[in-house]
């Protein structure tokens, strides 16, 4: 697999039309940190992750400082090395939801840039045995995007 050339990152803000509060937290906002990753062969990966309101500028700023730099020139394939890298290079001071949400976002990007390269869904790619599965949603309404 070629080496990681390049690493965007982007966040995007999805604040909900109607504010959706439980006992312990309100949904404010979908903050969605997006990674993209180029290899040196062109192809592109993107993965994300979210918020529910809080922490998305600490999961960019860790990304952008700490994370993005780590891989480049990187095998895009050592997808399990490079988390386990990433992962121990945080550990001592950020482990907790915002490194994994960060690490999340990355991780994704690199499956899809594989499924990509070999030409397979994802689904494929991880050694699902069936093309369709039953889905469900526990967004309740609250998510309106306008298209």
């Amino acid at each position: 697999m070629a080496k990681i050339e390049k690493i965007e990152l982007r966040m995007v803000d999805l604040v909900p039309k109607v504010k959706r509060t439980d006992a312990i937290q309100s949904f404010v906002s979908q903050e969605t940190p997006i990674v993209t990753i180029t290899d040196a062969d062109g192809a592109v990966g993107t993965g994300y992750s979210y918020t529910i309101g809080t922490g998305g500028s600490s999961v960019m700023r860790l990304l952008a400082d700490h994370l993005a730099p780590r891989l480049i020139g990187r095998d895009a394939d050592m997808i399990e090395a490079i988390w386990h890298e990433l992962e121990f290079a945080t550990h001592a001071t950020t482990i907790g939801a915002i490194t994994a949400i960060a690490l999340a976002a990355i991780d994704t990007a690199l499956w899809d840039l594989r499924a990509k390269k070999q030409g397979l869904p994802l689904w494929k790619l991880a050694g699902g045995a069936k093309d369709r599965r039953p889905l469900y949603t526990t967004e309740g309404g609250w998510l309106h995007i306008e298209t």
